[in-house]
């Protein structure tokens, strides 16, 4: 008999116990450090701060002023979101009694609790072999329990065509009509070509790619002649995990997957969260926030200093 599927309502209230009452302490409410709006109706201005967002600055007000001025926008105060998801079968994977979309169902949900909590509205969109499904956005818990239930029904295919991340995102931008910010949930095991439909996506859109992993995809135990399984396609092969040459090799690729990914996604203009099946889910989000205010405060420092704005004009 296969395993009982959570009920929705289970499923929230355990994460909102054993994930999102940790971010509460430590994060204590300054969620907007990791998630800011970026609005298209123009408030203010008001005179840099060390943590703005260096692409809301201002430049012509800036060479004016000879100070840097930031642009503030209505819907900053107000966030719309967005997940892009990968339910394709690789996502089924998992070597520990945890799989990636265990992993990804975690994630969306307490993003979603946490987001909705506070005012904002969640929509999203579920793509896997069998086609797209669209969830309009809305807010407050009802509209989170219906999420997490379309997430835990959607169906697990034994085997699909070749994962097309490019499709998925070509899909989401009719539905997302007004700037958003968009969580792309994905392992990124896919056929080649998405990055330049996620750039497309990112000039539009502030775009964060959550990487979903299991440890087994890095390194492979020792563990004799065993078969593995394309999730997608169902195509084996036999392989002889003794043999230490063959899984140098296997790591080294791995390696240079991940690696190629990182840099795609950079190249889109993308930032990128990495999860793993075997993480903890609340240290990764916090660690995610730190980093991003990092990065964020080290391009305002550097578009602060003088001359910055002369630089960005001749430019």
């Amino acid at each position: 008999m296969p395993p009982r599927t959570p009920d929705a309502r289970e499923t929230l209230k355990r994460l909102e116990w054993t994930v999102l009452r940790r971010l509460d302490g430590i994060m204590q409410g300054d969620y907007r450090t990791l998630f800011r709006g970026a609005g298209l109706d123009l408030a203010e201005l008001r005179e840099y701060q060390l943590g703005d967002d260096v692409r809301a600055i201002d430049w012509n007000v800036t060479a004016r002023m000879d100070t840097p001025y930031v642009r503030q926008f209505l819907e900053d105060r107000e966030i719309t979101m967005w997940f892009l998801l990968d339910m394709s079968p690789s996502v089924d994977f998992g070597a520990a009694g945890r799989t990636k979309r265990d992993l990804l169902v975690d994630f969306v949900t307490v993003m979603a609790r946490l987001l909705t909590r506070h005012g904002n509205r969640i929509g999203a969109v579920l793509f896997s072999g069998a086609g797209q499904r669209i969830i309009p956005a809305a807010g407050g818990t009802g509209h989170v329990v219906r999420l997490v239930a379309e997430m835990q029904n959607a169906p697990r295919l034994p085997r699909s065509p070749r994962t097309d991340l490019g499709s998925l995102i070509a899909a989401s931008f009719q539905a997302l009509a007004r700037r958003s910010f968009v969580f792309l949930v994905s392992d990124f095991l896919s056929v080649t070509g998405w990055d330049r439909a996620l750039a497309l996506l990112a000039q539009r859109h502030e775009v964060l790619a959550v990487r979903l992993s299991d440890p087994a995809e890095w390194k492979l135990p020792d563990v004799g002649s065993v078969v593995l399984a394309d999730a997608e396609t169902g195509e084996q092969i036999l392989v002889d995990t003794h043999d230490r040459r063959f899984r140098a090799r296997f790591s080294e690729a791995s390696a240079r997957r991940r690696s190629e990914t990182s840099s795609l996604l950079k190249r889109a203009g993308v930032e990128e969260l990495s999860l793993s099946t075997d993480g903890d889910l609340a240290h990764d989000i916090v660690r995610a926030a730190a980093e991003r205010k990092r990065r964020r405060g080290a391009q305002a420092f550097r578009a602060a200093r003088p001359g910055a704005g002369a630089r960005k004009e001749m430019a």
